[in-house]
């Protein structure tokens, strides 16, 4: 998969963040871009949630105050990402248009004054979001502060699926459109089932809320139409713009945090990808599914630089316990990203409020002002970024994909499934989380892409698994790759069907096996395999066993106890000039890292026996590379390594010492 780059003309890696001055007097705007120039902020992101001061009466425009901003951040060096601020509409657009408002899937039409955009399906809302986005090209098109575009904000969230009668109405439109006829429809839901049968367009409803579950394969559909529904917004107003402007267009996507878009299709509309990620709070390893995040985004960029568009300084406001970053965390969560390619690292937001909802979310500049701790740790940051220019442009290698695929997360997040207990995040985290702590770097994939460049491919969760993509994977495998594949995987094609030959089948000739029967176990129990694939080790098992029909796999371990006792648990296949594995229930982290062993001999994978809370990437340069280590622990380690510590000048002559929860980047030849 290739996206296109536009990057921004700014020089060096970009720094700043979200920027409201709205929020504070005149003269308080003079102070910020002082302290801005201190922080080393090259760009600040403008006017996301302004819609109801630009356009205060509709059809009337105020542009002086933006006139005044952006004069003021040029004159002092910060370029501006200039925002869309169709995520917010003002009082106006619902009082006009309260038709235009959000129905969620019960009924329960939602009201204004929160932050979250009108119907995706109403034409007032979509003709008022092209116009508002082209008025503000218009205007600011040539401003020479203006370095790129900020298309609405992190669609999809709060609003993702809406059931209102607009959306009803552009729904019969969508499908008669993908289906053509009502026979292809009733096939392709299977309606024959339940009695469910359409004989006129107009009876087919929205998924909405009914006695029972609903048609698994209409509602897969009604995701399918969401997400199509939100890129024709973004690609409406990226129009408007585009008629007065030239500058790179993007919006913030939010990888492995908002389910609802399929950043597959939407990287294919932005000109550069860009993302918000927040840790979450409860996990004390939530620096594992930043990694995650950072690694999915540079994927769906396709390798290319992109931008970190927003993170927070400390704590959030919207979860339950907001958890304080330590001294040092804000640091390493930066570089971490930087080493999975972000080339711009931005934060939520320059200036703590002091007023609405998010008034207890940190900043860049805290309530607590410029002598407190996160204000030296951002001034410190700018200036760490200042030092690291060079890593620009640079690119991050994989020999490991793991398979992504939206649609088959929001397939198997659907209801009445044989286990709720099996879902996609939490077997994604745990195959993520092995490999993170191997220290293997892996870009993510769709299981259509090319991946002939991988030693490996790793499918955590594929439910639904199209039979060209299976096609695929086998082609991968023929031609001498390997692949690990998780169970409850190839299990429906695209409607949601079961394929046909049963579970698995598409996957028989790599995987040289199907599954029989699904033996999903009760909540709480457990049980054991016994792994004899080069070394005999018992691996704690629960939630799920598969019964296997071995169509030429070799057992590599099987079942001691459980639903499935004395039957094969993990399976190895040798097809063509390639090997398939197949895990057949629930391994825990620890667990994976014997059945990995193996898979990475098997795929000529190397691992480097670095302590694993020491997490080490490569950026990839025309004329040196950039090895960025975080150390997530808190005692020292020792990095193998020989080069000059950017942050620092020092000169290494082959091994660094990492202090606990300390950074480096080492420049090498």
């Amino acid at each position: 998969m290739t996206a296109a780059t536009s990057w921004p003309r700014i020089a060096g890696l970009a720094y700043g963040g979200d920027y409201n001055p709205e929020q504070w007097p005149r003269e308080t705007w003079d102070e910020d871009v002082r302290l801005m120039r201190e922080a080393g902020v090259t760009l600040v992101s403008v006017g996301i949630f302004s819609w109801a001061m630009l356009e205060p009466r509709e059809g009337e425009y105020d542009f002086a105050w933006m006139d005044d901003l952006l004069d003021l951040l040029h004159a002092n060096g910060v370029a501006v990402d200039l925002g869309t601020p169709t995520v917010a509409p003002p009082a106006w657009f619902f009082a006009t248009y309260p038709e235009a408002r959000v129905v969620t899937r019960d009924g329960v039409t939602l009201g204004a004054g929160s932050r979250g955009m009108a119907s995706h399906s109403h034409p007032a809302y979509q003709d008022a979001s092209a116009r508002i986005a082209g008025a503000l090209a218009r205007r600011y098109g040539d401003h020479p502060a203006v370095v790129m575009w900020h298309v609405h904000n992190e669609y999809g969230v709060p609003v993702g699926e809406d059931y209102s009668p607009a959306a009803v109405d552009a729904w019969r439109v969508w499908l008669r459109t993908r289906y053509v006829s009502l026979d292809a429809l009733n096939a392709a839901w299977g309606t024959a089932f339940w009695g469910q049968r359409y004989g006129e367009w107009e009876h087919v409803g929205a998924p909405a809320a009914a006695p029972t579950t609903l048609n698994p394969a209409q509602r897969l559909d009604f995701a399918r139409f969401t997400d199509d529904q939100l890129r024709a917004c973004f690609s409406r107003e990226k129009a408007a713009i585009r008629e007065h402007a030239d500058q790179p267009v993007t919006t913030n996507f939010m990888a492995h945090q908002s389910w609802n878009v399929d950043l597959w299709k939407w990287a294919a509309l932005v000109d550069i990808v860009s993302d918000d990620h927040y840790l979450w709070s409860p996990d004390p390893d939530a620096h594992v599914l930043l990694a995650l995040a950072a690694d999915l985004t540079r994927s769906v960029a396709g390798g290319n630089p992109w931008i970190l568009m927003e993170h927070s300084t400390s704590g959030v406001n919207w979860q339950g316990r907001n958890i304080s970053k330590r001294p040092g965390e804000m640091r390493r969560n930066s570089l971490a990203h930087l080493g999975r390619g972000a080339d711009a690292i931005l934060f939520f937001q320059w200036r703590a409020s002091r007023s609405g909802a998010e008034k207890f979310h940190s900043a860049m500049l805290p309530h607590a002002g410029t002598e407190s701790r996160v204000w030296r740790e951002v001034v410190e940051l700018g200036g760490h970024l200042r030092d690291l220019a060079d890593v620009r442009g640079s690119r991050v290698r994989a020999d490991v994909a793991v398979l992504y695929d939206w649609e088959s997360l929001w397939a198997q997040e659907l209801d009445w499934r044989p286990s709720e207990d099996v879902q996609f995040r939490e077997r994604m985290r745990a195959f993520y989380e092995r490999l993170w702590r191997d220290h293997v770097t892996v870009d993510f994939a769709h299981p259509g892409h090319d991946l002939s460049a991988y030693k490996l491919v790793v499918a955590p969760a594929s439910y639904l698994l199209t039979r060209d993509s299976a096609a695929n994977l086998t082609r991968y495998v023929e031609a001498g790759g390997t692949l690990l594949v998780n169970f409850f995987s190839a299990i429906v094609d695209e409607n949601d069907a079961v394929h046909d030959g049963g579970f698995g089948a598409p996957l028989k000739d790599a995987l040289g096996l199907t599954v029989e029967e699904f033996l999903p176990m009760r909540e709480g129990d457990t049980a054991a395999v016994r792994w004899t694939g080069g070394e005999t080790v018992d691996l704690p098992v629960d939630v799920w066993q598969d019964h296997l029909a071995l169509a030429g796999a070799e057992t590599v371990a099987e079942y001691l106890s459980g639903p499935a006792a004395g039957k094969a648990a993990i399976t190895r296949h040798e097809h063509g000039e390639g090997v398939g594995w197949y895990v057949g229930t629930r391994l825990d982290v620890d667990a994976l890292a014997t059945v990995m062993r193996a898979v990475y001999a098997d795929a000529g994978v190397e691992i480097s026996g670095l302590p694993a809370t020491l997490e080490v990437v490569t950026r990839h340069g025309a004329d040196a590379d950039f090895v960025v280590a975080i150390n997530h622990g808190d005692d020292a380690a020792l990095l193998p390594v020989a080069g000059v510590n950017m942050l620092t000048g020092v000169e290494t002559d082959g091994e660094l010492e990492v202090p606990g929860g300390g950074v480096a980047v080492v420049r090498t030849a």
